[in-house]
């Protein structure tokens, strides 16, 4: 069905995060802390919460580091003052990006996404300069193998989703985000377990790029990643085969 690919992109960032675990157990610390201060300690009723925790769980975050993560949040612990700021710009041969941060001093954070930006081929850009290429969508991510696509496809319908796509190993499956929740329950309820479940940024058409031009884009995309402020980097490429 209709759609980008956003899994067959990152499948070289979900490589490079199992190498660099301790750092993503520092992000995932953040996400879980600014939850708790939006939405309580609860995972029951703070489902920004329950998805942060699967996501920590997913990449074998200790048990003591969530639930440390938590008390900062209800503040049992001294911690940062965490905001969520997204930013927007251009990456080699045009290629849109955005990425989200979650910081506790917005200058640093820009400044040193700015040099990054810079030194590898980009430029970082004003507020909405991409963000019109791109839709806000929740985003399920559920493996093809020992699934019927005609039975997936009916469930995910019945449960509310907007779309589904279907790529060589993945369904990719997307819904309104304020309908996330509901159909990511759906469809746990149905035995689906999820190999990615996110609130992520979608582009809406995509750059053709040469496998050079790919080299320059994921050089700047990890040095970006490689910011314990940022937590997600979305780029609008496609390689030419």
């Amino acid at each position: 069905m209709a759609g980008h690919s956003k899994w067959a992109n990152i499948k070289h960032k979900k490589a490079k995060e199992d190498a660099k675990r301790g750092q993503m157990f520092t992000k995932m610390a953040r996400q879980i802390t600014l939850a708790v201060k939006e939405g309580g300690p609860d995972p029951d009723s703070n489902f920004k919460l329950r998805l942060a925790i699967d996501a920590a769980r997913g990449i074998n975050m200790p048990n003591d580091n969530i639930e440390r993560a938590i008390q900062r949040g209800i503040g049992g612990l001294d911690g940062d003052n965490f905001e969520e700021v997204t930013y927007e710009g251009y990456g080699p041969g045009g290629v849109a990006i955005m990425l989200t941060a979650l910081t506790d001093n917005r200058n640093r954070t820009a400044g040193e996404v700015r040099h990054r930006f810079s030194k590898y081929g980009g430029n970082l850009g004003e507020s909405g300069c991409v963000a019109w290429m791109f839709d806000r969508k929740g985003l399920l991510v559920l493996e093809r193998e020992g699934y019927d696509e005609d039975a997936v496809m009916l469930q995910v319908l019945e449960a509310g989703a907007e779309d589904m796509m279907v790529s060589e190993d993945v369904f990719e499956i997307t819904t309104d985000p304020t309908e996330f929740a509901q159909v990511k329950q759906a469809l746990e309820a149905e035995g689906m377990k999820f190999l990615g479940a996110e609130i992520s940024w979608i582009p809406k058409n995509t750059v053709s790029i040469s496998p050079e031009a790919q080299e320059a884009i994921e050089k700047l995309i990890d040095a970006l990643e490689e910011l314990d402020e940022v937590q997600d980097v979305y780029a609008n490429y496609e390689v030419a085969e």
